[in-house]
């Protein structure tokens, strides 16, 4: 799958983003520890530290005054925004997949194989869901707060 994120990513975005890279790399040498060991909890942990890598990343972004999220938008879209908009989504999609990070953890290590599974794919897209459902009703009450104050 991280193979075929890469491909893609270069197909339609002709880039590869960083983060894909070292999840790309994280996999294999994780799968490869896992195989020396004899251990599959190595591989397992592979949604944690990604989740922890991704949200430390966008943390540390932001804490220099850089947006990933600000160089994914086209320029013609920014205008359009309020300016509290993105860093509020960046910091809570930091927040959400440091936290997940440390959730796929207590996962690899004390739940089955199987619940691993569960919460590693479609789990998370749960979770996404409900967490863009929640910011899409703070953004809301947020804007609906600002056009009261007249801004």
């Amino acid at each position: 799958m991280a193979i075929l994120e890469i491909i893609l990513e270069k197909i339609f975005i002709k880039k590869i983003h960083s983060i894909s890279l070292f999840n790309f790399f994280l996999i294999v040498f994780l799968g490869a520890m896992s195989l020396i060991g004899d251990e599959g909890v190595w591989f397992k942990l592979q949604p944690c530290f990604t989740g922890l890598g991704v949200g430390f990343f966008i943390g540390f972004q932001l804490y220099r005054g850089k947006s990933l999220f600000l160089d994914m938008i086209p320029d013609d879209k920014k205008k359009n925004m309020p300016d509290f908009l993105l860093p509020m989504m960046e910091k809570h999609v930091g927040v959400l997949f440091a936290t997940y990070g440390l959730f796929m953890a207590y996962v690899a290590l004390k739940l089955t194989t199987a619940q691993w599974i569960f919460y590693k794919t479609i789990g998370f897209y749960i979770v996404f869901a409900v967490f863009m459902a929640a910011q899409f009703f703070l953004i809301r009450y947020k804007i609906k707060k600002l056009v009261r104050k007249g801004l």
